[in-house]
């Protein structure tokens, strides 16, 4: 009888030659747990995701009790759905005033497609701009958003009309004319391996989009929701965007994506013509519910509060003549090493020991760490010493 890792291999379609093959039965709070019962202590949140945890009570009971209610009943937009209401509301009272109408969609590429629609639906320009080293999704119109060749060379042709610049880069800025539909940018950039952009950049790009009729788009996809010490990334930057994208650690570990604006903007996507935008499972209520759950739960047990000095305890402990450089903001952390070989090297020790990283896809020599946030104190302190002792093995054999 076949194992399930090798039922995996067989029958699901693979990503790499070489997937972890890590095999879980149970996941809570900090960890996961393997079908031997080996405990790991979970330092990516499933990429960004299960920002209040895994399998949050709140979370999961929000879930059971929508779903025994009913789950799909219609396509997004035509029934009046409460998870879909209350969650668009608490949304809108958590965000500045022109963000107030949300499109929920089923994730954070979704997400982009949608708001690069309305975007050029709205401005009726084509030029999209987006930077170098970004990443904003994997289906086609996300991919050409995409700032790194050697993802995008095997899809093409993709998308015309993309123009790139470089993140933080204030010349670049003047690139932005009135034929540019919109901008869109990661407020911190996720995958180039926590790169984080001057606030007096944000602010000319604010400036500059508005002068030209320009539509900002923040992806927050990663960022949102508390990761970076604050409930919006934008927050750190005084400015305030067009078009805001989340989805990852939005649903507690449901999958759903939002893309948001006002209702002006949006309501351009109802009209000439008609469903200007349609998603089947966007907004699943049972997903609305989990989101519903979790935004309460930040906001409710002030997890964000404590965010900031945990991303900090990270920098002081992770010291080493390997590490290069300890970048972030908040709970969204690179830790540079000197290649792709070391940090991989590193990791694989760490997920051996019980302690789950990995890398980012733009910038490989770099460790991810971005735990869920209720992560404690002595976790961290767990975490750093796996990682600086492994460190120490990989670096001086």
């Amino acid at each position: 009888m076949l194992t399930q890792r090798q039922l995996f291999l067989q029958h699901n379609a693979q990503t790499t030659l070489e997937p972890l093959l890590l095999e879980f039965n149970k996941a809570s709070g900090m960890y996961l747990y393997d079908t031997e019962g080996k405990k790991y202590l979970d330092l990516i949140a499933g990429i960004g995701v299960s920002n209040v945890g895994h399998c949050h009570p709140a979370v999961v009971e929000a879930v059971k009790n929508q779903a025994e209610s009913y789950m799909h009943i219609m396509v997004y937009g035509e029934f009046v759905q409460s998870p879909q209401v209350n969650f668009a509301k608490a949304l809108a009272d958590v965000l500045p005033a022109n963000l107030n109408c949300t499109y929920f969609v089923n994730s954070g590429a979704e997400a982009v497609e949608g708001a690069m629609k309305l975007a050029k639906r709205y401005t009726n320009r084509t030029e999209i701009i987006s930077c170098n080293n970004s990443y904003h999704g994997s289906t086609q119109g996300a991919l050409s958003l995409m700032g790194n060749e050697e993802f995008k060379q095997a899809y093409r042709p993709l998308l015309p009309h993309i123009k790139f610049i470089e993140y933080n880069s204030l010349t670049d800025l003047d690139l932005i004319t009135t034929n540019t539909a919109a901008v869109f940018i990661e407020t911190i950039q996720g995958e180039a391996g926590i790169r984080i952009a001057d606030k007096a950049y944000f602010k000319a790009l604010r400036e500059k989009c508005t002068a030209t009729g320009t539509l900002l788009v923040l992806d927050e996809i990663q960022c949102g929701f508390g990761r970076t010490g604050k409930l919006f990334g934008f927050e750190h930057f005084d400015i305030v965007p067009d078009i805001l994208l989340l989805a990852k650690g939005i649903g507690g570990g449901m999958p759903i994506g939002a893309f948001i604006s006002s209702k002006e903007i949006m309501m351009t996507l109802a009209t000439n013509p008609i469903l200007g935008h349609i998603t089947t499972f966007g907004g699943h209520p049972v997903s609305c519910a989990a989101g519903l759950a979790t935004l309460q739960t930040i906001l409710h047990e002030n997890i964000v509060d404590g965010v900031t000095e945990k991303g900090e305890l990270f920098k002081k402990l992770l010291v080493h003549p390997a590490v290069k450089e300890v970048r972030g903001k908040g709970l969204m952390i690179a830790i540079e090493f000197e290649n792709f070989e070391t940090n991989k090297k590193i990791i694989d020790a760490c997920i051996a020991d019980g302690v789950i990283s990995d890398w980012f896809l733009h910038c490989s020599n770099s460790m991810r760490v971005a735990p869920p946030l209720i992560i404690s104190n002595e976790e961290i302190e767990y975490a750093c010493s796996v990682i600086l002792k492994n460190t120490e093995l990989a670096t001086n054999p």
